[in-house]
């Protein structure tokens, strides 16, 4: 028989501690661990240097697609990166938003500056294309 009434009382919605390894750029190796903004800037940093569907240990909700946009004018190119940007990064749901995207040419590179909202607060962030 299925029971009628639970005795647990109403249930809440509790978020998991968010420790994970910390990765340093510099040396390429791990230092350690980090949490909170720390590990929601270095997230940020990972999807944004991750090529979507081409890595099998990701789902393909992880990542950002940019192998296609080399040779584009920059009229396409300064939204897309934008779009594609936020697109990939709101999948982490410790990420809010974006804004403030500013895009630098050189040569035939684009640098790209943006800040990202978390629920630990603002970072800023940088790439090249």
């Amino acid at each position: 028989m299925i029971p009628y009434h639970s005795e647990l009382g109403e249930l809440t919605r509790q978020r998991l501690p968010e420790t994970t390894f910390y990765l340093d750029k510099d040396t390429q190796t791990v230092q350690g661990m980090t949490d909170g903004h720390a590990a929601a800037r270095q997230a940020a940093w990972i999807i944004l240097h991750t090529e979507r569907y081409r890595h099998v240990i990701y789902s393909f909700n992880f990542g950002t697609e940019f192998a296609d946009l080399p040779g584009r004018d920059d009229g396409f190119l300064f939204p897309e990166i934008k779009r594609r940007v936020t697109e990939a990064l709101m999948m982490d749901d410790r990420i809010t938003g974006t804004s403030d995207f500013t895009f630098a040419r050189r040569r035939t590179q684009v640098e790209v500056r943006f800040v990202v909202h978390t629920v630990f607060g603002d970072a800023e962030m940088e790439f090249a294309l």
